[in-house]
């Protein structure tokens, strides 16, 4: 697979402490056989990778710009066989918004959608077992911040995903 031709993934990257926290719970709580990626926000899902070089030099922009982001996380969330953690930033929500105008002849589907951006801590197992986890989470949870720290670009070979950049917040 060329260069052009791997999709690319846009997600937040997070403080050392909050990515810490919720990669704990992903390698407890996540199947170990399917468990690749270190714990994520996912911003976007499928960029062209024929538009690196623009998206690599408007990321660079955009982030020099941008003051790192407060994040609430507000909850959980059940997702059927799995859990997440729910993020609440306005600002994130405004970025992902001009990201999508920018890019939106570009976009997929799913990358069109309004952004609920969350940390999945567990996928992909029984539904049952995601309820238990679901309603033992849920049990002691109280709401808590994180800090986005700035963007990281990936490339996708049909395998884990390939680090290409991060993009510090200023």
């Amino acid at each position: 697979m060329t260069e052009a031709d791997a999709p690319l993934i846009l997600t937040l990257a997070l403080d050392a402490e909050s990515f810490a926290y919720f990669n704990g719970l992903r390698q407890q709580h996540f199947p170990p056989e399917r468990n690749f990626l270190a714990a994520h926000v996912t911003l976007f899902h499928h960029l062209p990778g024929a538009r690196r070089p623009d998206l690599v030099a408007q990321l660079a922009t955009l982030s020099q710009q941008q003051a790192p982001l407060t994040l609430e996380v507000t909850g959980l969330r059940f997702m059927g066989r799995g859990v997440a953690y729910a993020l609440e930033n306005e600002t994130l929500q405004a970025l992902h918004r001009e990201l999508q105008l920018a890019w939106q002849p570009a976009l997929t589907p799913q990358d069109q959608q309004k952004l609920r951006p969350h940390v999945t801590v567990q996928n992909k197992v029984d539904p049952v077992q995601a309820r238990a986890l679901y309603e033992q989470l849920k049990a002691d949870f109280v709401p808590f911040q994180a800090t986005g720290t700035g963007l990281q670009l990936w490339a996708y070979r049909g395998g884990p995903w390939e680090a290409i950049q991060t993009f510090k917040f200023q």
